[in-house]
């Protein structure tokens, strides 16, 4: 009998924890371990979320995003402004050709390829320059041949042996007729229209053989690619407007108003 009553008074719930076992009087002791243990997880969790929750709201630091290595990383609190080109310092020589007045207050310095196709659209644009700024602009035409335009580099070469033999004028006709006829890409311009062109623009076509095919104008034309690269450049066209760089076939429009502010200086 004693025993009896001892096994009871076991069961009897404390005033604490009465609310709790209440719920789960007479289920089977399997099943209220079961509910406890769910219980649990689910205070744990809501405890967890508060948690969260106060953390994101009264965070004031720099954003991070993670990325797929997990690794936070800080994003951008507003974009940068592009920095200006620097300018390079670009002496005239005196085996350029220049086109223009002597003394005009801006030099555009071009490096540019005779096969490439943006340097021909690029060409009337500078063409255009040259008309609308008479006196105010000289233009210098340097070589950058690619070495995937084939006939690049010969077509420099012809247009070195043009003006080594006619001058100036004689030089600048057979780059705007080069320009005018070839279809680019490499081999727009076949190397045998070269001698008769020549001609075209007044060079006697014998001496301008010997010139082309004897090589006279390899090592300029390799001499204006080398001092390109050490001013940066990378592609054709690349010009340098009082030593600011302009690259691509920029539109006339864009490229007037970089000589209007150069002007303005």
């Amino acid at each position: 009998m004693h025993d009896h009553e001892h096994n009871e008074a076991s069961v009897i719930p404390s005033p604490a924890s009465s609310g709790l076992t209440g719920i789960f009087s007479g289920a089977s002791p399997k099943l209220t371990f079961i509910m406890g243990l769910l219980v649990g997880v689910a205070g744990v969790s809501l405890i967890g979320f508060v948690l969260a929750a106060s953390f994101a709201f009264s965070g004031k630091g720099t954003k991070v995003a993670v990325t797929n290595t997990g690794t936070p990383t800080p994003t951008a609190a507003a974009p940068s402004q592009p920095t200006a080109p620097t300018p390079v310092n670009i002496a005239v020589k005196s085996t350029d050709y220049v086109r223009g007045s002597s003394e005009a207050p801006l030099t555009i310095v071009t490096y540019t390829d005779l096969e490439c196709p943006y340097c021909k659209s690029f060409h009337p644009s500078m063409q255009r320059i040259m008309n609308e700024y008479s006196g105010q602009v000289r233009w210098i035409y340097r070589h950058f041949p690619l070495s995937f335009h084939v006939n690049a580099q010969k077509e420099a070469e012809a247009a070195e042996c043009v003006g080594k033999l006619g001058g100036s004028e004689a030089y600048w006709n057979f780059i705007d007729k080069i320009f005018e006829r070839t279809t680019s890409n490499g081999t727009g311009f076949a190397l045998t229209d070269l001698y008769p062109l020549a001609k075209e623009v007044g060079v006697a076509e014998g001496r301008f053989r010997t010139c082309l095919d004897q090589g006279e104008m390899t090592s300029k034309v390799q001499a204006d690619l080398q001092e390109g690269t050490s001013y940066g450049v990378q592609g054709t066209p690349t010009s340098f407007i009082n030593g600011t760089p302009v690259e691509g076939a920029v539109p006339y429009e864009q490229l007037k108003a970089v000589v209007d502010q150069v002007l303005a200086q």
